[in-house]
């Protein structure tokens, strides 16, 4: 019976295997250094320009798994695997899973970008699609805020960034105001300088800050003053229950009086 191959030839394809063998591991092992040394390097320079330490590692993993990728196609192509063929079904395959995962990567798209903008952060308070609270969590799919009244709110980041979001703390400042009313037969100057008095005398008002105290309306019953000064953020509310409780004390001892609504009626006899 013929042979089919010597044994010169067997001995050659060995060879030839062996070294295809050697060249794939050394570029295995060099294409995965190379990797991972990239990995390392982006790391330092997002430190360095300050990307958060939430999305930081995220970002850094996908790129050296998408190197790591790519040594494996170039790995496929030094044993004669067709890499056209290969990247293709790649590509078909990530296109089929992008339009599964649809909703959930715009959320994570949308978390990557709350993450290196930074439109707020945490323990700042918010008002996001008329949710208001203090953030207490950012990851790269879901915010989470809890409301001042103790409520925990899951918002996806695609709904985050798809409104505007009004974050109340960054500036560090707030302008509270208040609509005081008083009767018309009441004595304005000293209503205002009742009301000046009180703002004055508070250690939370910011006194380089403008005070204003204006007559803003006369209405049916009443005359109304449009009364604003600011504060810091997180003393917002307690002066403005401050002010507003000493209001009414020293009305009622000023004799300034708080009006409300009334109507006369008259009725006619019948003849």
């Amino acid at each position: 019976m013929e042979e089919w191959f010597s044994n010169e030839d067997i001995t050659n394809q060995i060879i030839d295997f062996g070294g295809t063998v050697v060249i794939a591991i050394i570029t295995l092992i060099i294409g995965f250094w190379i990797a991972g040394f990239v990995g390392r390097m982006v790391n330092k320079n997002m430190q360095k320009r300050g990307v958060d330490d939430t999305v930081r590692p995220f970002l850094v993993k996908l790129i050296k798994v998408a190197l790591k990728v790519m040594v494996l196609i170039s790995v496929a192509g030094v044993f004669g695997i067709k890499t056209a063929s290969f990247i293709a079904v790649l590509g078909a395959a990530t296109f089929a899973l992008g339009l599964a995962l649809q909703g959930t990567l715009g959320h994570f798209a949308s978390g990557v970008l709350l993450l290196v903008f930074k439109p707020f952060k945490v323990g700042d308070a918010v008002e996001i699609q008329g949710e208001l609270g203090v953030v207490k969590e950012i990851t790269v799919f879901n915010t989470i805020i809890h409301t001042f009244d103790n409520q925990k709110i899951i918002l996806p980041n695609g709904i985050v960034t798809s409104g505007a979001i009004t974050n109340i703390s960054e500036l560090g400042t707030l302008r509270v105001e208040w609509s005081i009313g008083i009767g018309y037969e009441d004595d304005i100057d000293k209503a205002r300088s009742i009301i000046l008095k009180l703002i004055n005398e508070n250690e939370m008002v910011l006194k380089d800050e403008p005070i204003d105290c204006f007559l803003a309306e006369l209405a049916d019953s009443s005359v109304n003053f449009k009364v604003r000064c600011w504060t810091k953020t997180e003393d917002k509310w307690a002066v403005y229950f401050d002010i507003m409780e000493k209001v009414k004390k020293n009305f009622d001892a000023e004799g300034v009086s708080f009006p409300f609504p009334q109507m006369d009626i008259h009725m006619d006899k019948a003849e």
